[in-house]
């Protein structure tokens, strides 16, 4: 923890001393306090505890030549100041403007080169303003976008080249569309798509090469597609499909004459 740092040097390594500072009187008021509230130190929780004291001067912050004085007097600063800080070399100024600024303003931030920053942008557009990061090339970015996108548009990353988000493209896409991701590579995938589908469409995933989906397949299907998951070379598979015969055998028997 940076408070238990017994030093007071600046981002360059400098010692920092009270006597002369801008903010000398604040030191009086308890409002500043070296190797605890400063904002010249290099550690950035004596930063943030500065600003926290003293919002009012975070303006004056906003061009220093720390990228974490930057950045957490973005966090304070009015928004009038904050976009020229999009442009900012370093992500985490970006990042702590962009969520004080209206949506319209940080739209740009979509493609920004650091991906931590597109990832967050993600997490808090609107969904509409979504569509130009569904081919993104980070995955979790594509991922976020998946989750939160309308599903109407999910049709476009059906075919992703990351079987996490085809997983959260198949919980979320229309159910009409589910019979398009069938034969998808992975399993998990199609597991997802048996478990959406309905009951007089599992005919197709009979035969599917991963028990798991067979298993899913065997636990809805109407009772007369059952034979052949009956005969399935895995052991649970055939134990649902049987279990579910049998119970049907057993409803007639009891049925009176």
């Amino acid at each position: 923890m940076s408070d238990d740092i017994d030093e007071a040097v600046d981002w360059q390594g400098t010692d920092i001393s009270c006597a002369g500072c801008a903010h000398e009187a604040l030191e009086a008021s308890g409002r500043c306090r070296l190797k605890h509230a400063c904002v010249h130190d290099r550690y950035a929780r004596r930063i943030d505890r500065f600003f926290n004291w003293n919002p009012a001067l975070a303006n004056d912050y906003v061009k220093h030549p720390h990228f974490e004085v930057r950045a957490i007097a973005a966090k304070h600063a009015s928004p009038f100041y904050l976009t020229p800080l999009l442009d900012d070399p370093e992500e985490t100024v970006r990042w702590n403007a962009a969520r004080r600024l209206p949506k319209r303003l940080v739209l740009r931030l979509r493609h920004d080169p650091h991906r931590e920053v597109r990832i967050r942008i993600a997490t808090v557009l609107d969904p509409e303003d979504l569509m130009p990061m569904m081919l993104d090339n980070d995955y979790y970015v594509r991922l976020v976008v998946a989750r939160r996108i309308v599903p109407s548009v999910l049709g476009r990353m059906m075919g992703d080249p990351e079987a996490e988000v085809r997983r959260v493209v198949a919980r979320r896409i229309p159910t009409d569309w589910l019979l398009g991701m069938i034969s998808d590579p992975d399993a998990r995938v199609r597991l997802e798509v048996a478990e959406r589908l309905a009951p007089d469409l599992l005919t197709a995933m009979c035969k599917d090469a991963d028990w798991r989906v067979r298993h899913e397949v065997a636990s809805r299907i109407a009772i007369s597609e059952l034979s052949e998951l009956a005969r399935d070379e895995d052991p649970l598979v055939q134990e649902m499909a049987r279990g579910r015969l049998a119970n049907r055998s057993g409803a007639a028997m009891e049925k009176p004459a």
